[in-house]
């Protein structure tokens, strides 16, 4: 299974509002950058995803689940898709960008080479490091 990096603005969507979905969960939507449409379409059912909270904050927060697969965003029309999302766990300690910055192995992380992608995928080897730099 593949994992992943999905970003948001907590004046927009925070780790809270996530949390506070529930079990039911929510779609992600907002996303116009056809790279990360085409990450958004990749995600199956069941990947875990990195909620990371983008210009304020700039730390990895917690982890989501994928709910539903890729599906037509009707208010935007095609070719834009939503997936829909849960709230598994908080990271015990949230990993900032300067962290991630600061360890060589994460240097080719799509979140520092590519750091405006809103929806990003993310190696095992990534995901294990950055897991257990927050404390999992």
């Amino acid at each position: 299974m593949a994992h992943w990096l999905i970003k948001s603005e907590p004046s927009v969507w925070s780790w809270d509002d996530q949390v506070k979905a529930g079990a039911k969960g929510t779609h992600w939507d907002g996303v116009k950058n056809h790279t990360a449409k085409l990450n958004l379409m990749a995600m199956k059912k069941g990947e875990q995803v990195f909620f990371y909270h983008s210009n304020e904050g700039l730390e990895i927060v917690g982890i989501v689940e994928v709910i539903r697969e890729a599906y037509p965003w009707e208010a935007a029309g095609p070719p834009w898709v939503l997936v829909d999302f849960k709230a598994v766990k908080p990271l015990p300690r949230p990993v900032t960008l300067a962290a991630v910055k600061a360890e060589p192995k994460l240097a080719k992380m799509s979140l520092v080479t590519s750091f405006r992608l809103s929806v990003q995928p993310v190696t095992d080897e990534e995901w294990d490091l950055v897991c257990k730099m927050g404390g999992l």
